[in-house]
């Protein structure tokens, strides 16, 4: 039995539901890895960040959606913290689960996204934020 997203935000009704990454590809990929828990963290560009309506805060839920806008899992977040993109430390990195877990890989990928954001800067600020998994469904 699957679960919908309107029964989630019944559950979890503070929660924003959204999915990973600029793609339906990514998406997919992304929560994938968070439901395998590997994907522990995520950040997003400051500008990104100020402009979002619905911001992460610690202990705020959210809901996770693939690639066709399904619901995946549910996340808490644990942290949020500045940092810039040229400060992002290997442990970092390995916590986003993404590619090969390391920093170039990381960088390479980041900078590809953040480009096509149109906000790439190697010390642009980012909102780094941790998270773990509540449920998936």
């Amino acid at each position: 039995m699957s679960v919908s997203l309107e029964q989630l935000i019944e559950k979890y009704p503070e929660a924003h539901a959204w999915a990973f990454g600029d793609s339906a590809e990514l998406a997919d990929r992304l929560v994938t890895l968070v439901i395998a828990g590997k994907k522990m963290a995520s950040c997003g560009s400051l500008h990104g960040w100020q402009d979002d309506e619905s911001k992460p805060e610690p202990g705020g839920y959210n809901i996770i959606l693939d690639g066709a806008g399904q619901p995946r899992c549910v996340i808490r977040t644990t942290g949020l913290f500045l940092t810039r993109f040229d400060r992002v430390t290997p442990e970092m990195a390995m916590l986003e689960g993404e590619d090969d877990l390391s920093l170039e890989s990381w960088r390479r990928e980041h900078q590809r996204f953040f480009q096509n954001e149109g906000t790439f800067h190697p010390e642009m600020e980012l909102v780094f934020e941790t998270f773990q998994l509540v449920e998936v469904v």
